[in-house]
């Protein structure tokens, strides 16, 4: 078929798909799979090849990201459960101080305790930010506001085991140990120094009497005297030491991540190259996860974070299968050959185009996975013809799909609330400060591209 044509199609079928979502209130689940077919249909796959690239798109994504999802919801429901969220805010507020607090607070939101399922870290976090906010001063609340936002958001795109980072790297068939290497590298400069941005221009920019107008000055006298008392050693005495609680989760992200260094320079060591693959990794990270909740709960008492955590995974891996199967159609199209010949041997537009393609469906849709994946879904078939890294694409999704994080999202509304912003506050600390983020991480993402 003429390439005009494949553009064209495709580029109509994902409008049509956004206007169901947004206009006609259909589930993602349902557009992206009816996406998926139509696609298909119309550039010449027939009704075979069509059926084919669904099933096969959503097969092939469950095998790569399936597991992997899974494992990590559940690692960050039992850590939910026995409160290592607290506790390790308590421990970095020991350790930094609260004047370091939102640059450390976003680094860790973004890292470690990007297993927690996002809204959840949210309810927990908040109240502790609260009265961190107020030991830092009058700007203490848009700071911490700023940086749960930007490193939740961010986490959820370029950390491994972050959903959207699992996704992203199966849509577009990156190995996981690459995904987050390369995503560390890409995903700490860019809380750090969005974090830090948008703190300098909040301190101008704050007015708490129209931004934070729904906090109860009694109930703020009492979390400053509660915040001004000196945190205690362990909020939790005789519970199991924190770093044994983590433990598993950074002994499975850290073999990933070895496995990864050992690839690339082209080793071969047999007993690490399995423990290091990413599903046994995390297998293992969830055996040795549950063995310590077990210690701190009691053998019944993981059984209902383990049945809420396979509850979280289930819409999660609908969703991410279902991109597969878009992603997968596309690709059999012949679009890549297209959109490969456009582009050149250039890197710089293609990256830029994943961003902007995964900007404009994130403001129409207001889901930043969804976004993410279909946009890496649309743009994957480039990275073969042109020779471009595919991790390079899936940081440019990510990163475009955090753009204008707005009154669709969750965390948006968490913040809003739990904070005592106003709607205005949290325009300002979640849309604008993750946008910002967004338009670093791209930044990151092109050096990155100059150098691999």
């Amino acid at each position: 078929m003429p390439g005009w044509y494949l553009v064209t199609a495709t580029a109509a079928v994902v409008v049509l798909a956004v206007l169901l979502i947004v206009r006609v209130r259909l589930h993602p689940a349902v557009v992206l799979a009816l996406a998926a077919a139509t696609v298909g249909l119309m550039t010449g796959l027939g009704v075979e090849g069509t059926v084919d690239a669904v099933t096969t798109g959503f097969g092939d994504i469950m095998a790569d990201a399936g597991l992997l999802i899974a494992f990590g919801v559940l690692i960050g429901s039992l850590l939910r459960a026995v409160g290592a969220i607290e506790r390790l805010v308590a421990t970095l507020l020991r350790w930094f101080g609260p004047r370091r607090m939102p640059m450390t607070m976003t680094v860790a939101c973004a890292t470690v305790l990007q297993p927690i399922f996002v809204d959840v870290l949210i309810v927990i976090a908040a109240p502790l930010a609260r009265r961190i906010a107020a030991r830092i001063g009058p700007t203490g609340i848009p700071r911490m506001a700023a940086a749960i936002a930007i490193g939740c958001e961010c986490g959820i795109v370029m950390m491994v085991p972050g959903i959207g980072t699992v996704a992203i790297a199966g849509v577009l068939g990156v190995p996981l140990g690459r995904m987050l290497v390369f995503g560390l590298v890409v995903l700490v400069p860019t809380v750090v120094i969005a974090s830090a941005v948008t703190g300098a221009i909040l301190s101008r920019w704050w007015d708490p009497v129209r931004d934070e107008p729904l906090v109860d000055e009694d109930a703020e006298e009492q979390v400053e005297d509660e915040a001004l008392a000196e945190p205690a050693d362990d909020p939790r005495p005789s519970a199991t030491p924190l770093a044994v609680l983590l433990a598993p989760l950074l002994g499975a992200l850290t073999l990933i991540a070895a496995g990864a260094i050992v690839e690339a320079a082209g080793a071969s060591v047999p007993v690490l190259a399995f423990v290091a693959a990413p599903p046994i990794a995390l297998l293992l990270g969830v055996l040795g996860t549950m063995v310590v909740a077990r210690r701190e709960l009691g053998r019944e008492g993981i059984d209902g974070p383990l049945a809420e955590g396979f509850r979280e995974s289930g819409l999660i891996l609908v969703l991410t299968g279902v991109g597969g199967s878009l992603a997968e159609a596309i690709s059999q199209s012949g679009l890549g050959e297209v959109l490969g010949g456009l582009f050149s041997a250039n890197t710089a537009l293609p990256l830029a185009t994943v961003w902007l393609t995964a900007a404009v469906l994130h403001v129409a849709v207001g889901s930043v996975t969804i976004s993410a994946i279909t946009a890496a879904g649309v743009l994957a078939p480039v990275a073969p013809a042109i020779g471009l890294d595919p991790v390079l694409i899936a940081l440019a999704a990510g990163t475009g799909a955090l753009f204008l994080v707005h009154v669709t999202s969750n965390t948006f509304w968490l913040l809003q609330s739990l904070l005592g912003q106003s709607v205005r506050g949290a325009l300002k600390t979640c849309s604008f400060g993750v946008s910002i983020a967004s338009v670093v991480g791209l930044g990151c993402t092109l050096a990155l591209s100059t150098a691999i």
